[in-house]
C-alpha cells in the first residue's frame, strides 16, 4: 500500500491545479474504495488537501499536494542568509559574487564537517 500511496502523491504532485479524487483512481488504475483509503492514509500524514468540488451536480473533491516546509538551516551558511531572499540587485545567478561566497562558505562548512 506503500508504493500505492507514493504513486498518488506522485499523480497529485504531478498536477500543481489538483486533481480530482474522482479522476485519481482511474489514473492510478485501482478501485475507487481503494483510492479513498489510499487518499485517506495521504490527508493522515498532512501530504495533501482535500476541497470539496461539484461537478455536473455531483461531489467529489479536489486533490492538491501540499508543499513541504523549507528546512531554515538550508537559507544559512557560515551563519549567514542566503543573500538571495533580501537581494535587490539585478544579476546572473551563475556570476553572482554574494551567491557565490555565500556557497563557498557552505562547501567549507560541509569539508569540514567531515
Amino acid at each position: 500500500m506503500k508504493d500505492l500511496a507514493e504513486r498518488a502523491l506522485r499523480e497529485i504532485q504531478s498536477h500543481p491545479e489538483g486533481v480530482l479524487q474522482s479522476e485519481l483512481w482511474k489514473l492510478l488504475d485501482i478501485d475507487s474504495r481503494k483510492c479513498s483509503r489510499v487518499v485517506k492514509g495521504l490527508l493522515d500524514d498532512d501530504k495533501v488537501e482535500r476541497i470539496e468540488y461539484r461537478r455536473e451536480g455531483q461531489r467529489t473533491y479536489l486533490l492538491k499536494a501540499k508543499k513541504p516546509a523549507v528546512d531554515p538551516a538550508l537559507l544559512l551558511a557560515g551563519g549567514e542568509l542566503l543573500p538571495c531572499i533580501c537581494c535587490e540587485e539585478e544579476c546572473e545567478v551563475l556570476t553572482c559574487p554574494l551567491l557565490l561566497d555565500w556557497m563557498y562558505q557552505l562547501a567549507i562548512e560541509e569539508y569540514e564537517e567531515k
